[in-house]
C-alpha cells in the first residue's frame, strides 16, 4: 500500500509479507498493512506534527497491528501461528524514516552504490558472521537449514526486534529507494545494483519490470512471492521563499528568500504472487526541500 497525496508534503509505503509456510499468512499481511496504513493516513493532515513524533507513531502502529493479529488468531484458532514481516518507509520532504520488523529489505541506491538501510531480522546475518570469523564454511552457510529463519516477526506475541531509527536519512536528487519482500533477495545485491544503475533514468515501472525479469530468468523453483516499491528522487531548482514546515526542517534550512530545491518523488509499487501476474500502482509527490 502506498500514499503520496499531492501537496501534503509527505508520503509513505506499507509493505507486509505474510510468513510462508504458516497458517493464513495472507490474512496476517493484510491485517498488518491495513492497520498501519490506516493509522498513518489518519495523521497525514498535519505532516509537521506527524514528523515531530513519527518514531512513536510508528511504534504504536506496529504494536497495534500485532495486537490485531493476536486477537484474530484468538477468535480463529485455525489461523494460530500466522504472521507477517513489515517495512514502512515514510518521507517528509527529503527526510526518509522507516520502521521494519523481519527480513523485508529497504535499500538505498546512491552514486552507483547499493546499501541496505534497515536491519535483517533473520538468522542470515548471524550465519554470515560465523563465516566471516572462520567458524563456518561458505558452503555450509549457504545450505544451512536456519538461514532464512526469522528472529523477529509480527505474530501476536512479543516483538523481539524493531528497527526504527529516530534520525532520518537525508535523500538527494538521483537517489533510488527500494522496499521489498524478501523474495527480491533471490537476486544478489550486485545484481539489484546493476538493474537500478542501468535503469536510473527510466520510470519506476521499468525498474520494477527489469527486477521481475531478472527473477524470472533465475527460474528458481523456490522463488517466493514478491512485492516491490521503488521511489525515485528527482529535483528542479527555482527562486522562492524557504518555508520551514517542521521543527526538524527549521533547524536544517537556510534563511528565507533564496533558491529552493523542489524534490519530486515518483513511487511505483508492484505485488506479484508466485506464478501470477503483477499489479502495479504509481504515485508521485512534489515537495520543497
Amino acid at each position: 500500500m502506498t500514499d503520496f497525496p499531492a501537496g501534503a508534503g509527505m508520503g509513505f509505503a506499507v509493505l507486509a509479507d505474510g510468513m510462508g509456510g504458516h497458517a493464513a499468512g495472507d490474512v496476517a499481511s493484510k491485517i498488518v498493512a491495513t492497520e498501519i496504513f490506516s493509522e498513518l493516513k489518519m495523521r497525514t493532515g498535519d505532516p509537521g506534527a506527524l514528523e515531530a513524533e513519527i518514531a512513536a507513531v510508528l511504534h504504536d502502529a506496529v504494536h497495534g497491528a500485532n495486537e490485531c493479529i493476536r486477537m484474530h488468531a484468538q477468535d480463529n484458532p485455525h489461523t494460530y501461528g500466522m504472521g507477517s514481516t513489515l517495512v514502512v518507509p515514510v518521507l517528509f520532504g527529503s527526510n526518509l524514516y522507516w520502521i521494519s520488523v523481519g527480513d523485508s529489505p529497504l535499500y538505498l541506491m546512491r552514486d552507483g552504490e547499493l546499501r541496505r538501510l534497515n536491519q535483517d531480522h533473520s538468522m542470515g546475518p548471524q550465519i554470515e558472521y560465523l563465516v566471516n570469523s572462520g567458524a563456518m564454511s561458505w558452503e555450509a552457510a549457504m545450505n544451512h537449514p536456519d538461514r532464512n529463519s526469522l528472529t523477529s516477526v509480527l505474530i501476536g506475541d512479543e516483538i523481539a526486534q524493531i528497527d526504527c531509527p529516530a534520525l532520518p536519512v537525508r535523500l538527494r536528487p538521483g537517489d533510488i529507494v527500494v522496499a521489498a519482500s524478501d523474495g527480491l533477495q533471490f537476486l544478489a545485491d550486485e545484481e539489484i545494483a546493476e538493474v537500478l544503475e542501468a535503469n536510473a533514468d527510466r520510470p519506476c515501472t521499468e525498474i520494477i519490470a527489469d527486477l521481475l525479469r531478472c527473477l524470472s530468468d533465475l527460474d528458481d523453483p523456490d522463488q517466493d512471492n514478491i512485492s516491490v516499491c521503488v521511489i525515485k528522487v528527482e529535483s528542479a531548482v527555482r527562486e522562492a521563499a524557504v518555508l520551514a514546515a517542521t521543527p526538524l526542517a527549521s533547524e536544517l534550512l537556510p534563511a528565507p528568500t533564496r533558491k529552493r530545491k523542489t524534490m519530486t518523488f515518483v513511487a511505483t509499487a508492484t505485488s506479484k504472487p508466485k506464478g501470477g501476474k503483477g499489479t502495479t500502482y504509481r504515485i508521485s509527490m512534489e515537495q520543497s526541500a
